[in-house]
């Protein structure tokens, strides 16, 4: 769908999306209103307070319910059936047990987070979470403390990786539409990404989670406990001929099993950038076949089929196999429709017209390029929560400016980054990755608000001063 004119001034339509965020935080907050309902409710009223006419209210609320569902649904469903396969398996535990013995006990954190930073390199955000989901809480499970001492880690080294290094979409097409080069962008946000990473997730999470007590979630992976405490799965495992972890499998199987979907996704995405770069023609048959192979739906479901195989068959029968995968479907439906609602909300503000308001506001400012593209890019980011929308929407608003100034490629990739930046702050209620957060790590609305947006934000102010130090002495 395309944004409608908007009928109000800027100011007007600032002050319509602060309301709405003031309202959406008040029902949940305050009302207690189950989120997917306060979300649903709130995107139409503030449909209806834009302007939007009534008969497109319908397809402007499909417009970012459907887009999201459609792609999270998927990987969510996906990755925790994989998750659950290895957690009732063991596999989590010896690959955390691994990870743990390789860098110290003390270093757990910072193992996640590297393990992320690796696999975030071609698998996106939300993705990446859900695989790493069960490694993070076997870790948490097994040292105790806040679960944000292991979960930010790993969660924001898969944000930094999405959104500023290629081959993920938004810092290729945000270079593709500013005229650089794709491999002076990696080359730059790679060590940005690291960088920022410590600053600004390792260390915050370590005050965070000495500050802020998050207890480890129970249900994420289907485990109802019953009057005496236990999982479903220990009560199964209560039986000897059920055992599945007596047998768990190694290192190197998991591992294996991480690295399927790490490697098929990478088709896609690697392949994206060369066509896009001109190295491989549009349409060539083996290279569409490798891209659907891909495709992160297909590539996930191929690994969870592997998984059954390798982890599940080999110690139990189908039957059981089967009850294990459908016990990890139940709690993720309030995920999903949380995480679709999120996209509702961020859909009717992009379509509203605020973001595009806001930003040309700002574009004629006598401010430093760079110094304008973080900004712009923070208020297409506040104003409707996707940080693709806003780093693709971004470029293009500053890409003339750019295009005048005749930058060199280093510092069109610093532009890039800046972008990216302004791109990851301040995730709130109208970002879908902010309710995959919350309700992955059993966090209420303020708890997310206190840690992961505090951290989303010291990440992306931390890759923006670096990009912005890179500028001033180049």
């Amino acid at each position: 769908m395309e944004a409608i004119d908007p009928a109000y001034g800027t100011t007007t339509l600032l002050l319509m999306a602060a309301g709405a965020v003031a309202l959406l935080l008040f029902l949940i907050m305050k009302v207690k209103l189950h989120a997917f309902v306060s979300l649903v409710l709130v995107s139409v009223v503030t449909a209806l307070v834009v302007g939007f006419p009534l008969a497109d209210i319908p397809d402007v609320l499909m417009f970012g319910f459907a887009d999201t569902i459609g792609s999270v649904a998927l990987l969510v469903a996906f990755g925790v059936m994989l998750g659950r396969l290895l957690e009732v398996t063991g596999g989590a535990q010896v690959l955390a047990d691994t990870l743990i013995t390789r860098f110290g006990e003390h270093r757990a954190p910072l193992a996640l987070g590297v393990a992320a930073l690796i696999f975030g390199f071609p698998i996106f955000f939300d993705a990446g979470l859900v695989v790493f989901l069960p490694i993070i809480l076997t870790v948490a499970r097994r040292f105790g403390g806040s679960l944000l001492l292991y979960a930010l880690p790993a969660a924001g080294a898969f944000a930094a990786m999405h959104a500023i290094v290629p081959p993920h979409p938004g810092p290729v097409a945000a270079t593709e539409v500013l005229g650089g080069e794709i491999g002076t962008t990696l080359l730059v946000g790679l060590p940005v990404v690291v960088v920022a990473w410590y600053v600004g997730v390792l260390l915050v999470s370590r005050f965070l989670g000495a500050r802020v007590m998050v207890s480890l979630p129970d249900a994420v992976f289907g485990e109802v406990r019953d009057g005496r405490g236990r999982s479903e799965g220990e009560r199964a495992d209560e039986s000897d001929a059920q055992r599945l972890g007596d047998r768990p499998p190694s290192f190197g199987t998991v591992l294996g099993l991480l690295l399927v979907p790490l490697v098929l996704i990478s088709f896609d995405t690697v392949l994206n950038t060369l066509i896009t770069a001109g190295v491989i023609d549009e349409g060539t048959d083996w290279a569409e076949f490798l891209a659907l192979l891909g495709f992160t739906p297909v590539a996930l479901m191929i690994t969870v089929i592997t998984a059954i195989l390798v982890l599940g068959r080999p110690r139990t029968s189908m039957e059981r196999v089967g009850k294990i995968v459908d016990s990890a479907l139940g709690p993720i439906c309030s995920i999903i429709l949380i995480t679709g609602a999120g996209g509702m909300f961020g859909g009717v503000l992009e379509l509203s017209g605020i973001g595009a308001a806001l930003s040309g506001s700002l574009s004629g400012l006598g401010i430093s390029l760079i110094v304008q593209a973080f900004l712009i890019a923070t208020l297409l980011r506040v104003a409707q929560g996707s940080a693709t929308v806003a780093l693709t929407t971004a470029s293009g608003l500053i890409a003339g400016a750019a295009g005048d100034a005749n930058l060199s490629d280093f510092r069109l990739a610093l532009l890039v980054v800046a972008i990216a930046a302004g791109a990851t702050v301040l995730s709130h209620v109208n970002d879908s990755g902010f309710w995959l957060v919350s309700r992955f790590f059993g966090m209420d609305v303020k708890t997310t608000l206190r840690t992961w947006t505090v951290m989303e934000t010291t990440l992306g102010l931390s890759a923006f001063l670096i990009a912005l130090g890179l500028w001033v002495v180049t």
